[in-house]
């Protein structure tokens, strides 16, 4: 399997030379289907349109076979985090603080390996986080196996799309209606990605 640290040093400079910021590089798929997958966004929108992830693309791909670091066949899948985004770099913790995240751990803490709870904000490389009646805790950025944000109504508001340039079809609905309809506020994982064979 590849080395994650190689392909983020040989990715991230692609990415700010781009304006971009790198969210994460992963590979997933085991042997049957290895995927390389890097997120990435503006720091400015924390969004990522199509054109970017072109061109991100384009630039991955012209390193990745010029310095060949992976050795079998994958497929290279860039994208933007998404609304529920993972939380990997410790500012993160502090740039979401307010919203609700799941964390996982890689020890347990008091017992616990998982904490459902609302970020807090960091102290050093201490992320905070309330565990409402559960109380406050201090986990250690290390200890931190893997996060990411929770699909709620406040993170959905939050992360709304600065431009609907480029939305098929826009619907709005009056408040009274809103009230008796559902609506499906999943996102669309398809959205913002470019996958290639690499």
């Amino acid at each position: 399997m590849a080395d994650i640290a190689v392909l983020t040093r040989l990715i991230e400079p692609q990415a700010q030379a781009l304006g971009l910021s790198l969210v994460r590089v992963a590979m997933y798929g085991g042997k049957s289907d290895p995927t390389l997958q890097v997120m990435a966004e503006r720091p400015d929108t924390r969004q990522l349109d199509l054109s970017d992830c072109e061109a991100l693309s384009r630039r991955i791909s012209e390193v990745l076979d010029a310095e060949d670091p992976i050795e079998e066949a994958y497929r290279l899948e860039v994208s933007s985090p998404g609304i529920d985004r993972p939380l990997t770099r410790l500012a993160d913790f502090a740039d979401w603080k307010g919203f609700e995240a799941r964390l996982r751990l890689a020890e347990p803490i008091e017992g616990r390996k998982q904490f459902d709870a609302m970020l807090a904000g960091i102290e050093g490389d201490i992320v905070h986080v309330d565990g409402g009646k559960g109380g406050m805790f201090a986990i250690p950025f290390a200890a931190i196996a893997s996060a990411k944000l929770k699909l709620t109504d406040a993170l959905i508001k939050a992360t709304a799309p600065l431009s609907t340039e480029g939305a098929d079809k826009i619907i709005e609905i009056a408040p009274e209606e809103a009230a008796n309809d559902t609506i499906d506020t999943a996102p669309d994982d398809d959205a913002d990605r470019i996958s290639e064979e690499g």
